[in-house]
């Protein structure tokens, strides 16, 4: 026990320390958004990859979609590693770059107001932001928790408001930086964490060969008749899991708090580089998780069930991991902290300042200071943090047991309204703003009416997971089909001259450096 908290302390101290190292740097609002625009291909990669694996993945869907899907689940962390990193960094690294650079864009909202030259949708994507990144929050905390609960015995409660304590502290000292730099840390230990306990979880089963044999003679849950269901690569419901592989996968594409790291990179080549790191560090720590959660039916007469029989899903994997060594269990403890951390900074960080920049600037206040802005980010940023700890301590002592149904309706809003408005803004200028409109319509509304119809009674879509890819898919389409029929919004998204990208590039640095100054003497 002693080693266990003494793996946390020290986790939390260099966490908290590298907020203090960084504090130089949030002197700006450029600074505490986006770092000064200024970091490297690694920590940009790792950024990405700890933002998008935490005890979500780990805990929720490892846990959830490895005990339906068995050896199958893999497919999820393998289309998060080629689709959701790989093409993404392709696709909309450069571009993502180029254009926000161009634009003078810190934040989606931003983007979508000057692209599209609307500053209704500009409030719009914001609100959105706002809202559907609070359950999204708190399905973080609620994964985190359970494994602390497991490994120290601590009430539920304490787990999240220690939890949101450590976060309020080192993001508003240090802002982005801090949380790039502590990405890098942490993204380390989780590439070794989860490598150890894949390891640890096959020796208890009595070697990889034994496992596999074991989870062949299970039967299929719905088709009892399946024989080998759970070591199959198509697994025992191929089209859920088509659905898991989207949601998961694409909508990182939509995300705010993802695509922000293609704002912030340094340079163009930066982008190449990131890809592949990223897309490394996304097969071993998301195919790994998932790997591993294939395995979770050899544990089934071991998890929590519900009253009604229905097995709770995040007690999967905590239940395999009771049975590691206490030092593992204490590495585990740190790696799904580091992963959580590194997502929590990201949400509460991208929510405070798209509120900030999109919504109360210009808008409920007039002429803010450069001063006034950063003091606003951290209040908010602290009031994003409670509200959704708030949520997450409700959601806990409520009915809604599973961390996936919390993050679906999260991404399925956020990617199903942006996804559309942002891939076609980057390539076409034939783009219109009834398109855009339209886009945000169908991802928030068949999100909301799903989740409401499926507290009173029936959903529209039984799996909230479907639900969140079908209204990516459709963004992808309204938006290209409506611009045809309304008018567009006259925009050239060709990348200009080398010589023109280097000189605005210069412009920035020198426009970056003079209101770091200012704020300085001011």
């Amino acid at each position: 026990m002693f080693l266990k908290f003494l793996l946390v302390l020290v986790f939390v101290a260099i966490a908290v320390a590298v907020g203090l190292y960084c504090r130089k740097t949030t002197t700006t609002v450029d600074g505490f958004v986006l770092g000064g625009r200024k970091v490297g291909p690694w920590m940009s990669a790792f950024a990405y990859g700890t933002s998008y694996f935490s005890a979500v993945v780990f805990v929720g869907y490892a846990g959830q979609f490895g005990f339906k899907y068995g050896i199958a689940a893999t497919w999820a962390g393998i289309g998060n590693a080629i689709l959701g990193s790989l093409l993404a960094w392709w696709v909309l690294g450069p571009r993502a770059r180029e254009m926000t650079h161009r634009l003078g864009a810190q934040t989606m909202p931003e983007f979508f107001g000057k692209r599209y030259n609307s500053k209704a949708l500009r409030i719009a994507a914001a609100a959105i932001i706002f809202v559907f990144l609070i359950p999204y929050t708190a399905s973080v905390y609620n994964g985190l928790s359970r494994l602390f609960g497991m490994a120290f015995n601590l009430p539920y409660d304490a787990c999240v408001i220690g939890m949101a304590v450590v976060t309020c502290i080192y993001v508003v000292i240090g802002g982005y930086m801090a949380t790039v730099m502590n990405d890098f840390i942490q993204g380390i230990i989780m590439l070794l964490g989860i490598t150890a306990v894949i390891v640890a979880v096959m020796m208890n089963n009595g070697g990889f060969s034994e496992a596999i044999n074991q989870l062949s003679q299970i039967p299929a849950a719905d088709n009892p008749a399946l024989n080998g269901a759970y070591v199959s690569w198509f697994g025992p419901d191929l089209l859920n899991l088509v659905g898991v592989v989207i949601l998961t996968s694409l909508g990182t594409w939509g995300l705010p708090q993802m695509v922000q790291k293609f704002y912030a990179i340094k340079s163009g080549p930066a982008v190449k580089q990131g890809a592949i790191i990223s897309t490394l560090f996304a097969f071993v720590v998301a195919g790994g998780s998932y790997f591993l959660g294939g395995f979770g039916r050899l544990y089934e007469d071991q998890i929590e069930y519900a009253a009604n029989g229905t097995p709770i899903y995040d007690s999967v994997i905590p239940t395999m991991l009771s049975t590691l060594p206490d030092v593992l269990i204490g590495l585990v403890i740190v790696l799904v902290l580091s992963a959580s951390m590194s997502t929590l900074s990201s949400l509460v960080l991208t929510s405070s300042s798209t509120l900030t920049i999109d919504l109360i600037k210009d808008n409920l206040v007039k002429d803010m200071t450069e001063k006034k802005q950063l003091l606003y980010m951290r209040v908010l940023l602290v009031v994003f943090v409670v509200v959704s700890a708030a949520i997450a301590l409700l959601q806990y002592h409520s009915s809604i047991v599973f961390i996936a149904q919390l993050m679906g309706y999260s991404w399925g809003a956020l990617a199903g309204a942006f996804l559309g408005p942002f891939l076609w803004g980057l390539y076409s200028g034939k783009i219109s703003r009834p398109a855009v409109w339209c886009s945000f319509a169908v991802g928030v509304g068949l999100t909301a009416v799903n989740m409401i119809m499926g507290f009173v009674g029936t959903p529209l879509i039984a799996s909230p997971i479907n639900c969140g890819a079908l209204a990516m898919l459709l963004s992808l389409v309204i938006v290209p089909v409506v611009s045809l029929f309304t008018k567009a919004v006259p925009f050239d998204v060709e990348p200009p001259s080398a010589q023109g990208a280097i000189d605005r590039e210069y412009e920035h640095e020198v426009m970056h450096e003079l209101e770091a100054e200012a704020a300085h003497e001011g």
